[in-house]
């Protein structure tokens, strides 16, 4: 990743005036959403709930959420400090981007025995309490979630894959993987720690405490993309892939008349599934490592 020159005191101004410039764009942007929602819920019962009864003012608001949140606050930043290559868009071969859609593919059967494991997760007793309201929280998303992506029509399903696949996908690597994973490597001084930093963040901020451990491997995976081939668009088609796919899954589900129950159910493998799951994300990741670095493999040129 291009990191620019200056002091570390030169990246931690940059990472408030950042904070300050999404928080910021985060509150404008929800005032229209939070003034039409108490018009329309009439006053005390707008919440989440209700703009989930409303799909059409749910998709809205959620995109308008992810742009005031991710993007905008990635525009005015780069206006503030035109100086900064926070989104490298080095030219890359068509190679990498399949071998990141690859990956994303080939590493989902382990993928799915993580979140498993992290699903049964139980803390010691005595955060009895916060397990609780974790699992309260997570049950309250599943039904705004199922809400939101159970669909039969295929305007329904575009609008999912705008709302729910393209705009995060641009938004959250702009801001996560561009901007911040430049300012913390400034910060940090080094850009393996501050691609696990913030892989952690991404996750945290999604407030779902059972599928913590597999976002965060996401957001890790999607750090190193960026930092091997120093090109943004390849984080970005691989996170638009990964929600693309679970969005026309839901789809696809709900025509067959399944739930979003059997939407999350994990299917279980052999080990030989898992094993292969592994191996071969291994294997995919070496090649987009020497490539991105290299490009080449074993000394043969790929255009």
């Amino acid at each position: 990743m291009n990191i620019e020159a200056g002091t570390k005191k030169d990246a931690w101004s940059d990472l408030v005036l950042f904070l300050l410039v999404a928080f910021g764009s985060m509150i404008v942007t929800q005032i229209p959403v939070l003034i039409y929602g108490l018009v329309k819920f009439d006053g005390g019962q707008f919440s989440m709930e209700t703009m989930a009864s409303d799909p059409v003012f749910y998709a809205a608001a959620t995109a308008l959420g992810t742009i005031g949140t991710f993007l905008l606050p990635v525009y005015f930043f780069k206006r503030l400090r035109p100086s900064l290559t926070m989104a490298p868009t080095q030219s890359s071969s068509f190679w990498l981007f399949l071998l990141a859609i690859l990956f994303m593919f080939s590493f989902s059967p382990l993928m799915s025995l993580i979140g498993d494991w992290n699903m049964n997760m139980k803390l010691p007793t005595f955060f009895k309490s916060i397990e609780s309201w974790m699992a309260a929280e997570e049950a309250n998303r599943a039904v705004l979630t199922e809400k939101m992506v159970m669909v039969d029509s295929f305007p329904r399903l575009f609008i999912n894959l705008i709302v729910i696949a393209a705009l995060p996908a641009l938004g959250e690597e702009l801001f996560f993987r561009g901007a911040l994973q430049n300012i913390f490597t400034r910060i940090l001084k080094n850009e393996q720690l501050a691609v696990w930093l913030l892989a952690f963040i991404f996750s945290a901020i999604h407030f779902q405490f059972y599928g913590f451990i597999p976002r965060m491997l996401l957001g890790v995976f999607f750090g190193y993309m960026l930092l091997w081939s120093k090109n943004i668009w390849i984080p970005i088609c691989a996170h638009f892939i990964n929600n693309a796919s679970v969005t026309i899954l839901a789809f696809y589900y709900t025509r067959q008349g399944k739930s979003y129950g059997d939407l999350v159910a994990s299917d279980s493998y052999s080990i030989i599934v898992y094993l292969g799951s592994l191996i071969s994300g291994v294997v995919i990741v070496y090649f987009y490592h020497r490539y991105a670095s290299k490009g080449t493999f074993y000394g043969k040129k790929l255009a």
